[in-house]
């Protein structure tokens, strides 16, 4: 049984510093949003080892609606409250967030904020939570989709119960909902080559409107340290990636390379580094961390992964900062 958070209500954990729950800003006008961490589905593929039958991801946080949103308005007065991007994503799925359709529409009413987007597996949207969400403000479905057959689709989410004719039938209600919609498939290699070529077309197909954003984003897979590696797949040099959408491009005559630009992602200045490389910080631990051995201390108001820690909520440690990256810190124990 997973460990559950609700921040702020068993801790006052700040908003920034960890990957698993709160905001992430990478100097862009894109602030990411994570509501809730955890997962409804097992992709065989998964980049950070989600799920039920997860081995290495051991609490779930959900963070309080009015907490976020506060947290959230900080962040984009500091970009220039114009043109940013709320992209509400997660280390899982965010659809579970028990207030989605409410974060959305709060959301929607923050000066500056000119694009509400979702990365979603769409396995709990319905025709009628798509008008709710439409008219709540959402800009953009950003859709999983990652094989037309259902054999094969079972088999990369990692669940008996995943029916991908229910998210097909959901991509042809977005497409004729007022939100834009963008199939998002991640190309796994030797398990949905095929099923590529298939998205493409559908894609193709489904297109019913004049669209502000590309239609079909194709993802590479990639091997991380903690996700989950399929058996006999190898994962492919970006280089080659962008080589093979090269060649479909010209198959299927659709833009396929996508970058920054085609969603209006430019650099903004980004949040202030709190803590540098190497450097020793005394932090209160408040929370178990997402993996096992880890767990979660705050300083300057900033949240700490705390790597190989033995400590208990409560204790203060010493710890030195081993990434700084985004301002997602992550630390180790030491002694003084």
């Amino acid at each position: 049984m997973k460990g559950f958070i609700r921040i702020p209500s068993d801790a006052s954990l700040p908003l920034l510093g960890c990957i698993a729950f709160g905001l992430i800003d990478r100097g862009t006008n894109l602030i990411q949003i994570r509501p809730i961490s955890g997962c409804n589905i097992n992709c065989i593929f998964c980049s950070v080892d989600e799920g039920e039958k997860s081995k290495t991801r051991v609490t779930r946080y959900l963070v309080e609606l009015d907490y976020l949103i506060e947290w959230f308005k900080d962040v984009v007065n500091f970009k220039g409250k114009r043109k940013i991007e709320a992209h509400i994503d997660g280390t899982g799925e965010p659809t579970l967030y028990p207030w989605f359709v409410d974060l959305v529409h709060e959301i929607s009413d923050i000066e500056g904020v000119d694009v509400i987007s979702v990365q979603t597996n769409g396995t709990t949207l319905t025709e009628e939570k798509i008008e709710e969400l439409s008219e709540a403000g959402l800009s953009r479905i950003n859709l999983s989709l990652n094989a037309m057959d259902s054999f094969i689709a079972k088999k990369l989410a990692g669940v008996n119960w995943y029916d991908v004719n229910k998210i097909i039938e959901i991509a042809k209600s977005i497409e004729n909902s007022k939100i834009d919609l963008l199939i998002a498939p991640v190309w796994v290699p030797t398990l949905n080559d095929e099923e590529i070529l298939k998205i493409i077309e559908f894609t193709k197909n489904l297109a019913k409107k004049e669209k502000k954003w590309p239609i079909l984003g194709i993802q590479k897979y990639e091997a991380h340290k903690y996700g989950r590696k399929p058996k006999g797949v190898k994962e492919i040099s970006w280089w080659k990636f962008y080589k093979e959408l090269e060649e479909l491009e010209k198959k299927f005559k659709v833009k396929l390379k996508l970058g920054p630009h085609d969603f209006g992602i430019h650099k903004r200045r980004i949040l202030p580094r709190i803590f540098q490389k190497g450097e020793k910080v005394r932090v209160k631990i408040l929370a178990p961390g997402w993996m096992r051995g880890e767990m979660i201390g705050v300083s300057k108001n900033t949240c700490i992964t705390v790597v190989n820690c033995n400590a208990k909520v409560g204790d203060l440690v010493n710890v030195i900062i081993l990434e700084n990256k985004h301002n997602l810190y992550i630390a180790k124990q030491v002694t003084r």
